[in-house]
C-alpha cells in the first residue's frame, strides 16, 4: 500500500510578502508549530465530518481534521504548516499549488499516473476563477507492516495534461520530513504529529477553536521545484477518501458555516461556494537585494 498518498481537502486564502529580513532562522520540520510561522493565516471554522481526533498518538489517529493554516517563505524554500490531524486509514490530504502561469483550473483526466492513479480519480474537480494548479503533492499515513507510515506522491499538472508525476517516498511521525524509498530529486520534506485532542469536533457545524492546535503535518519544498519565478502563488488543500473518491467539508478558508463532506470530486466545484477557497502568497521587491527571506503575512 506504500504508493497510497494523496492529500485531504484543505484550501485558504492568505496574502504573503516572500522578502523579509535576512537572518531568520527556518522553522524546525517536526510535525510542531515554531513561533516563526507567526499567527495563523486561515482558522477552521466548521466542524469535520471525517472523524473527530481522540487517540493522542503521533502517529496512528482516528480522526481527519484541518484546524489552521500557516505558511512562511525562507531561504529559498516554501515551508507549510497544517495544524490537524490526518486519520490513519489512509485518508488523503490533497495539496495543489499554483506557483506560474499556466496549469489546470479544472483537473484534467491525463495527468501522470501516481498513486495508483489517484491523481485522475479527482478528474472534473473545479477551483476557483484564477487558481490554475501546476504542482500537486499528495500525502497519506496508515499501518505498513505493524509500523505507522506515510507516504508522499507528487506530480506537475500541465495545461494540456502529461508531464511527470514521482512517488516521492515514506516517512514517518514526528521525523525530520526526510524521504525514502521514492523518487524525490528536489528533497521535499513531509513529517506529521498526529497527537492534537482539540480543534473542531465531529460534525457539520460552526466551530472554533482550531488556532489552539500546534501539532499537524508539516511540508518543505524549494521553491526551484515549484518553477516559481515570481508573482503571486496560490495553495488549496483539502482532505479527500481512501481513494481521493470522496472530498470531506475540511478546506480550510472558504467553505461556508454548515457546509457537510462536498462528495465525489468530479462534482466538485469551489468556484460556486461563498469565499476563495485557497491560498494566495505575494512576493514582495526584495529590499538591498536579499534572497528570500522570511514571509510577512497580509490578509487579503
Amino acid at each position: 500500500m506504500r504508493h497510497s498518498t494523496t492529500p485531504t481537502i484543505l484550501a485558504a486564502l492568505l496574502t504573503l510578502a516572500l522578502a523579509a529580513p535576512l537572518g531568520a532562522a527556518p522553522p524546525v520540520v517536526d510535525g510542531t508549530l515554531d513561533a516563526v510561522y507567526g499567527a495563523a493565516q486561515e482558522v477552521q471554522t466548521i466542524q469535520t465530518q471525517f472523524g473527530n481526533a481522540t487517540d493522542g498518538n503521533p502517529g496512528y489517529c482516528n480522526g481527519s481534521e484541518l484546524d489552521a493554516f500557516y505558511a512562511i517563505g525562507e531561504g529559498g524554500w516554501l515551508y507549510v504548516f497544517i495544524a490537524g490531524n490526518l486519520e490513519s486509514n489512509y485518508n488523503k490530504l490533497e495539496v495543489f499549488v499554483d506557483s506560474k502561469p499556466g496549469g489546470q483550473n479544472v483537473l484534467r483526466n491525463d495527468n501522470p499516473n501516481v498513486d495508483f492513479n489517484g491523481l485522475n480519480r479527482m478528474a472534473g474537480l473545479t477551483f476557483d476563477a484564477g487558481m490554475e494548479p501546476d504542482f500537486w503533492l499528495g500525502v497519506t499515513g496508515g499501518d505498513a507492516g505493524g509500523t505507522y507510515k506515510i507516504f508522499c506522491n507528487t506530480a506537475e499538472l500541465l495545461a494540456d495534461g502529461g508531464g511527470e508525476g514521482n512517488y516521492a517516498g515514506e516517512g514517518g511521525a514526528r521525523t525530520d520530513g526526510t524521504l525514502s524509498g521514492g523518487t524525490n530529486p528536489s528533497g521535499l520534506r513531509v513529517t506529521i504529529d498526529n497527537s492534537n485532542t482539540a480543534g473542531v469536533d465531529g460534525g457539520c457545524a460552526a466551530a472554533a477553536g482550531g488556532a489552539s492546535v500546534t501539532t499537524g503535518l508539516e511540508i518543505a519544498v524549494p521553491l526551484d521545484a515549484l518553477e516559481y519565478a515570481g508573482g503571486p502563488i496560490k495553495v488549496t488543500v483539502f482532505v479527500n477518501g481512501g481513494g481521493h473518491d470522496y472530498v470531506s467539508n475540511q478546506v480550510l478558508g472558504g467553505l461556508p458555516d454548515g457546509t457537510c463532506n462536498l462528495g465525489e470530486p468530479a462534482n466538485v466545484n469551489f468556484a460556486a461556494l461563498s469565499g476563495d477557497q485557497f491560498v494566495e502568497l505575494q512576493q514582495q521587491t526584495p529590499a538591498r537585494h536579499r534572497s528570500w527571506g522570511q514571509v510577512k503575512i497580509r490578509y487579503r
